[in-house]
């Protein structure tokens, strides 16, 4: 049977993006088999747009005001879907041809509102096959739920739900096979990307404090990183647990770079939290 013959599978994948002309083609490139493709554009100034139309993606222009709501919850609220299930994906993953046929297995169970993903992620030119693993909840029935609200005032550029998760009516399987990770727009990016990372972090932590409801929608690994960023040894634990614990030297130098970038990342949210809170003492 040829591949024309395969009808294609009832998800529609949103990819938010902004300047991402050089992730973006390859991983449209892996969308084919799915029915619809949509890319939700950050005012790229790039050749993001026009690559995403050359592929046959749908385009949808995203401003974001600033505040409730971000891109994803955007989307989830205002986009009307032909299909029964929603893929967010970023345009730094692709999926290989076994995660496809995972996803399609998935789609035929009946018990599953959403389903957990995992990813293998490449850093410095090499798969990093150790270290602690990523997941995200990323695939879902449309209507199943939204992300969390987080009511963003500013706390950083960040126009896209990152650190938020999303809260589904009913119960969450979980795909195995991993989703190509690998962002080819280098350390700079990293860098520049994750230091706004640890400043929206810092504030969303300043926010929890004293929420006892928003702290009840935490899940688990959430509760136990912001119960305790602000003590002295949670970077360095950080750093033991994915480079040592879990064997994450054995991943070379791009192993020991991610590691200790890892552990400048929450470094830097603990002392950023010690930042605002001096800020809000201030009288000034």
């Amino acid at each position: 049977m040829s591949n024309l013959d395969v009808a294609p599978l009832p998800v529609t994948v949103v990819v938010p993006v902004k300047n991402e002309a050089r992730n973006l083609p390859s991983c449209l490139a892996t969308l084919s088999g799915f029915a619809h493709v949509v890319v939700v554009d950050s005012s790229s100034t790039d050749d993001t747009v026009t690559i995403a139309r050359n592929a046959g993606a749908e385009v949808i222009d995203f401003r974001w005001p600033g505040g409730f709501p971000k891109k994803r919850n955007w989307v989830l609220q205002t986009y009307v879907f032909k299909t029964d299930w929603v893929l967010f994906l970023d345009a730094d993953e692709r999926l290989t041809p076994a995660v496809v046929a995972a996803l399609a297995a998935a789609l035929k169970r009946t018990e599953f509102v959403g389903y957990w993903l995992n990813y293998q992620n490449h850093f410095l030119g090499r798969a990093l096959r150790h270290g602690v693993p990523q997941r995200k909840l990323a695939l879902f029935r449309v209507g199943a739920g939204f992300y969390e609200r987080i009511e963003d005032l500013g706390w950083s550029s960040l126009d896209m739900e990152v650190h938020e998760h999303p809260v589904l009516d009913g119960p969450v399987g979980e795909i195995v096979e991993p989703i190509d990770h690998d962002d080819f727009r280098g350390l700079h990016h990293y860098l520049a990307r994750h230091n706004d990372y640890s400043t929206w972090e810092a504030r969303r932590y300043c926010a929890l404090i004293g929420d006892a409801e928003a702290w009840r929608g935490l899940t688990r690994r959430q509760r136990l990183k912001y119960e305790n960023v602000t003590r002295w040894w949670f970077a360095p634990a950080y750093f033991g647990a994915t480079y040592v614990v879990r064997r994450g030297f054995l991943d070379g130098w791009a192993g020991f770079v991610h590691a200790v970038l890892k552990f400048a990342y929450f470094f830097e949210v603990r002392v950023k939290i010690f930042e605002a809170r001096r800020e809000a003492a201030s009288p000034n």
